[in-house]
């Protein structure tokens, strides 16, 4: 198997905050992972690590082939799509929608004075288009839904053609309807053989697209479990994950937790 990432005994101290324990683990091509744990278990600050937005305490990091301390982030981070809400916020709100997708060409927020060929518009065009809003171009990213505003940076994020996707809990603040058209999407990309190994943190097990293959359960910055999806999520491991006793099940594809009785 080749490794996409490798975290070998990783560590992020900031303070006396010691924000991740002890982390290691190894992403495969082709594998989908979601990473679930309540608040403040260290999901974020994994993502920045493997997403080379934040270099470890101790321990050795590796994306993509390379190691973290021993590479120009500069390089290694279009090599990888990220999308998250702090990212969102930071696109203008007056940008077009296609713009705001071309412009991860040159890793910027906001159109400048950069060149576009003709064959960055039409990919831009064309990630909208599979995400289902190509018919959003020409809006402005200010007057999307939640909804939209998600698949938008997806589009966005897949716009270098990245080995390696990050998402960090898009279906975040999204009602009903909207999380089950995101999973929807994401369950049709999980399933696509030229996707990219992806990476998806997440709060609820009802958000996990059908086709993801492995999790990773963390809390207080430690991995309580990982491995392979079917074997590795259950009543006990969850439990132990948010503190609480749950009953789960799986039917069809799809996750559901709550409170055993």
């Amino acid at each position: 198997m080749v490794a996409v990432i490798e975290l070998v005994d990783v560590a992020v101290r900031r303070g006396d905050a010691l924000l991740l324990d002890d982390v290691s683990w190894t992403v495969g091509e082709g594998e989908r992972w979601v990473v679930l744990g309540p608040n403040g278990a260290g999901k974020t600050t994994l993502l920045q690590v493997v997403g080379a937005q934040l270099h470890p305490t101790t321990g050795m990091a590796g994306v993509l082939d390379e190691v973290m301390g021993a590479v120009d982030v500069f390089e290694l981070r279009p090599r990888i799509g990220h999308t998250s809400a702090m990212l969102a916020d930071r696109i203008p709100r007056s940008e077009r929608v296609s713009d705001a997708v071309v412009s991860a060409s040159y890793a910027v927020l906001g159109r400048w004075r950069e060149e576009y060929d003709e064959l960055d518009h039409e990919r831009a065009a064309q990630l909208l288009a599979q995400v289902g809003v190509a018919h959003l171009a020409d809006r402005t990213f200010g007057t999307l839904s939640d909804g939209e505003r998600k698949r938008v940076m997806i589009a966005r994020a897949l716009m270098t053609d990245p080995e390696l996707l990050l998402l960090d809990e898009p279906g975040a603040g999204l009602d009903l309807g909207g999380r089950e058209d995101l999973v929807t999407f994401l369950t049709d990309f999980a399933r696509d053989p030229s996707s990219p190994a992806t990476v998806m943190v997440s709060h609820h097990v009802e958000e996990i697209p059908a086709g993801f293959t492995h999790v990773l359960l963390m809390r207080d910055g430690r991995v309580v479990a990982q491995g392979p999806i079917e074997t590795t999520m259950n009543a006990d491991t969850l439990g132990r994950t948010y503190g609480l006793p749950l009953d789960v099940d799986h039917v069809d594809g799809r996750w559901t937790a709550r409170r055993a009785r």
